[in-house]
């Protein structure tokens, strides 16, 4: 498994976590409103969980960008290498 697998897989059980779903339902293509958990609140929520489970700052700006699973994966990507 890689390292990009790993982290997807990851996403994908914090996600499910956050809005009580099935793991299997989210791809790198699900986004802010796919099912109904995930509308504004739920994604304050999942921001939230995100800083936590991987140490990561998300700033106000950053909140309104990070609307879509392949969008999160790069941004955390990205911290974990700065």
């Amino acid at each position: 498994m890689t390292a990009k697998n790993s982290l997807l897989a990851q996403v994908q059980s914090l996600v499910a976590e956050v809005f009580q779903v099935e793991p299997e339902i989210i791809t790198r293509d699900t986004e802010l409103g796919t099912f109904p958990q995930w509308d504004s609140m739920g994604h304050m929520d999942l921001m939230v969980a995100l800083e936590e489970r991987f140490g990561i700052p998300i700033s106000a700006d950053t909140i309104s960008q990070l609307t879509a699973v392949s969008v999160i994966l790069s941004y955390i990507q990205e911290k974990k290498n700065d």
